[in-house]
């Protein structure tokens, strides 16, 4: 079978390979002129299982409402006159029950632990090197409320298998020095041994290098303008490529264009509540190799994820709900920067911060899109959110098993099955 992947970011490309690995010719479109070069260009950098409280859990309508008059909230919600983002955050509130946070933990937390073993598998066949490291992912909390709170979602993780134990502030210190500046402020942590870190871009284009040598074909530079359809099923992608109009026809065909899938699902009168959620980071060089950490972080009561890269620093974080701009704010990216300068003064250049901004595709349950559309020979994998890099390998291997009529190995709620 002849499948088309629209997108070739970390799902894109996790989605091509998987899918060639079972037999099937595949072609992937991207605007871009190469893999990885935008949601996944400069992300946090985490494998991060633990990471799978949902943003709509009980606590957030308050604390959004809170943050609305705050330019350096975690979250922030720019309201305006889109119909689409109102509608998301009506989606979102409602998902907001301890039920439905409960439920949407699950389905994240199962599906993270399939996709890390399947990271795992990937790197071992292939040796892509991608400043990985397996040192596991330690929460830390200055803000005892925000420990306390973390509590109940550990518990229920590590009912559902993922091992994120609860430590006490010396500990923390013990297994990630790097904290000692703030061993006095830290009110509780939790460590997860099994969560890994690296730079998915760089993981990107690897793997998009080993597709094609294993005869994936990529179209790069090229804009996806629509469809070619019928009443179920879909005939064609209408391209264009440095003023060349083209149809593209293959048998099957992936959505993964992150936040801009729903845009383009609109023309097909199919709805996907995706939304755009502008997350920033920050890229710094090691100053001091004994004061930078190693031990992936995640400061959670400024929502930011420390990851250490080789000789640099990501730090990444909040999410801003504004629409499909990308400029930077500036006040956000400063805050970043105080924040991580603060925790670990004398790890990194701080004043040599290179600034990204890029559109998370956010559903409001936190729960990807995977699975079949309406129309026969289109499938979803797509809106994974802040999870994308978590969640590739096993979105990309579950929606392959479905496009070859077989059921996925994982405990996940997948569309139209």
């Amino acid at each position: 079978m002849h499948i088309l992947v629209l997108g070739a970011g970390v799902v894109g490309v996790t989605t091509a390979w998987f899918l060639r690995k079972q037999g099937h010719e595949v072609t992937v479109v991207d605007r871009q002129s190469k893999a990885g070069l935008e949601t996944s260009y400069a992300n946090g950098g985490q494998i991060s299982v633990s990471h799978a409280q949902p943003w709509a859990n009980p606590s957030a309508p308050l604390n959004i409402l809170r943050w609305l008059t705050q330019p350096d909230a975690p979250l922030l919600f720019r309201p305006s006159l889109d119909p689409a983002q109102w509608r998301w955050g009506l989606s979102f509130l409602m998902q907001c029950t301890s039920a439905r946070a409960a439920h949407n933990l699950r389905q994240i937390v199962n599906l993270g632990t399939y996709s890390r073993n399947h990271l795992q598998a990937v790197r071992k066949e292939t040796g892509i090197e991608y400043d990985q490291l397996e040192k596991g992912i330690l929460h830390f909390y200055t803000n005892p409320k925000e420990f306390d709170a973390a509590l109940e979602p550990a518990r229920l993780m590590r009912d559902l298998g993922c091992d994120r134990q609860v430590i006490d502030p010396a500990r923390a210190v013990e297994l990630e020095p790097a904290l000692a500046p703030i061993r006095d402020r830290i009110a509780g942590a939790t460590y997860t041994s099994e969560d890994e870190s690296g730079d998915a871009r760089k993981f990107t284009q690897g793997l998009a290098r080993k597709a094609e040598e294993a005869g994936v074909k990529f179209l790069y530079g090229t804009e996806i303008l629509g469809f070619d359809r019928t009443r179920d099923r879909i005939l064609g992608v209408q391209t264009l490529k440095e003023g060349h109009y083209e149809m593209l026809r293959a048998d099957a065909y992936v959505l993964s264009l992150g936040s801009f899938s729903a845009v383009l699902a609109r023309q097909l009168g199919l709805f996907l509540n995706i939304y755009p959620a502008k997350g920033y980071s920050i890229t710094v060089p090691v100053k001091n190799e004994e004061a930078a950490f190693k031990v992936s972080l995640t400061d959670d009561e400024y929502k930011l994820v420390y990851s250490r890269l080789g000789d640099r620093i990501r730090v990444a974080g909040t999410a801003e709900l504004s629409g499909y701009s990308r400029n930077l704010d500036f006040t956000r990216c400063r805050i970043i920067v105080r924040r991580t300068a603060e925790v670990m003064p004398d790890a990194a250049h701080w004043d040599q911060a290179e600034f990204w901004a890029g559109l998370r595709p956010a559903t409001p349950s936190n729960v990807p899109y995977i699975g079949k559309s309406h129309f026969g020979n289109l499938f979803l994998n797509t809106g994974h959110g802040t999870l994308g890099w978590t969640h590739s390998c096993g979105s990309a291997a579950a929606i392959a098993d479905i496009i070859g009529g077989r059921k996925p190995e994982v405990d996940f709620t997948f569309c139209g099955l």
